[in-house]
């Protein structure tokens, strides 16, 4: 048994191929899930994070579904019923960013940003909680953008990832009488291949925090874990930040 005690669980992961996305897929499986993920283009690294997993001893499947697509959304939720028999916990972790002054964004980018960051974990969740008994997780991915728009060009983003808190209340109050809780995690500046802890706007990321320093996706994976372990039981309907104190 697991030290977070998701032995014989099931997980979907949203965006699993890198980032993460991937590193939250490696710890819940670290943690004794079943373990799926989902990708849209990134083929190689998606397979890669499976073959990791399975090496170490877990049971994965890579799926290939766009977040753009609702009934490839849906169909990533029955495979992976298919695959382990169950779904206990899902994680909306793919999302999009498009930047622009609001005077300069497209219609088109904002409504994919709306589609790809909320209309897909609406999707999802809904798909997901058909699955689900007591103990049932569904847990997003947000942004500490979404609570404090620090820079300009985020009208898009920004509104994407606040909505998604409204979602996530109204999954707590919906879901809530079946004993499955739903929570976001807004992760701040975290090193990853999409923003680069040595990127050319790192510093300037940096300046806005009250411990200097770019995260880790595994530091975003373990809060995820701790919401989808026994201990997180009792947290639902909460947004829970970890940016290194930039929004404090």
């Amino acid at each position: 048994m697991s030290a977070n005690g998701l032995n014989g669980k099931a997980a979907l992961v949203t965006g699993g191929s890198r980032g993460i996305g991937a590193a939250i897929a490696k710890r819940l499986a670290a943690d004794g899930a079943d373990v799926a993920i989902t990708y849209v283009n990134s083929a190689a690294p998606a397979h890669a994070v499976v073959a990791e997993i399975v090496a170490a001893g877990g049971r994965a499947i890579a799926i290939q579904a766009d977040n753009r697509d609702a009934t490839a959304i849906e169909g990533s939720v029955t495979e992976t019923v298919n695959a382990f028999g169950r779904l206990d916990i899902l994680v909306n972790s793919a999302g999009i960013w498009r930047a622009a002054p609001v005077d300069q964004m497209s219609l088109a980018d904002f409504d994919e940003t709306m589609e790809v960051n909320l209309r897909a974990p609406f999707v999802a969740s809904k798909a997901a909680a058909a699955h689900m008994g007591e103990g049932g997780r569904i847990i997003s991915i947000g942004s500490n953008l979404a609570e404090r728009v620090t820079d300009t060009s985020l009208s898009a983003y920004s509104t994407s990832k606040a909505a998604l808190v409204g979602l996530t209340k109204a999954l707590a109050r919906d879901l809530g009488s079946r004993g499955i809780t739903a929570n976001v995690v807004h992760p701040g500046s975290t090193d990853t291949d999409m923003n680069p802890a040595d990127g050319p706007h790192a510093d300037h990321q940096r300046q806005k925090m009250a411990t200097p320093r770019f995260g880790k996706a595994e530091d975003i994976a373990g809060m995820v874990a701790w919401l989808a372990g026994p201990q997180g039981r009792f947290v639902t309907g909460a947004a829970l930040t970890i940016d290194g104190g930039a929004n404090a």
